[in-house]
């Protein structure tokens, strides 16, 4: 069984719909980074990087003690390893995968959400023209790098459905609050809608909704301390 610490983010959500794809056993631990659940020592035991997703193995490949992991992408590489699925294992095709694995984790994962960052705070954060359009325009670029690769091929990294899909979907849900159109780019478009349709990925894309905060919940003094504690972090410090 594993045991995945979750909320429902796009990086959450990349984990879940691999899950569901596989069909393995799972349980969804919520972790409300709202809160600031990811801040304590019981998450940083198996996240150190006090960021949502991790996971916990408690029947891992090779048998032995559980295994806890962090980073989305270590994620989803170890799960579908271990179910061997969506994960080629010819050298060739396994690197097509994972090339596009890093490009999310070190592109569009990145620059999305400091788009809807940007895009979020409102003018009482001061003039943020810049950014907005920065990360806007770089936001604009990444679909374009993904409709260019998917105009003669069905998926991301050739002809099968893999996880270098899956861990781009579901930030591209938000497209609109990117600030984006769709209509621009027919080739990912097209792939966009087509795992849209995928039984798993609707599943997944539903699991957590139901723990969700409803923000008119929030009152004023915990908005702030919400804010104190998620933005503008700096180092944690070490152990004496």
């Amino acid at each position: 069984m594993i045991d995945l610490h979750f909320w429902p983010t796009p990086n959450g959500r990349k984990v879940t719909i691999l899950l569901e794809e596989c069909g393995l056993p799972y349980k969804i631990v919520p972790c409300n980074i709202g809160r600031g659940d990811q801040f304590t020592e019981e998450f940083l035991a198996i996240g150190p990087n006090n960021r949502m997703p991790a996971l916990v193995d408690h029947e891992p490949m090779g048998g032995g003690e559980p295994i806890a992991i962090f980073e989305s992408g270590a994620m989803m590489m170890y799960i579908a390893e271990k179910a061997g699925q969506f994960y080629p294992q010819e050298p060739r095709q396994r690197y097509e995968v994972v090339q596009w694995v890093m490009w999310q984790m070190a592109n569009q994962g990145p620059k999305t959400g400091e788009c809807g960052h940007f895009r979020r705070l409102g003018d009482n954060q001061g003039d943020q023209s810049y950014a907005v359009r920065r990360f806007t325009d770089e936001v604009n670029r990444l679909y374009g790098v993904m409709n260019n690769r998917l105009y003669d091929r069905p998926y991301l990294a050739g002809d099968e459905y893999t996880v270098a899909d899956m861990i781009c979907y579901p930030w591209c849900v938000g497209w609109k609050g990117q600030g984006q159109d769709i209509e621009e780019f027919k080739y990912f478009k097209r792939w966009f809608e087509e795992l849209g349709e995928r039984p798993a990925v609707k599943r997944a894309m539903e699991i957590g909704n139901d723990v969700r905060e409803d923000p008119a919940t929030i009152d004023d003094a915990e908005r702030e301390r919400r804010r104190g504690l998620l933005y503008n972090q700096r180092a944690r410090p070490a152990p004496a």
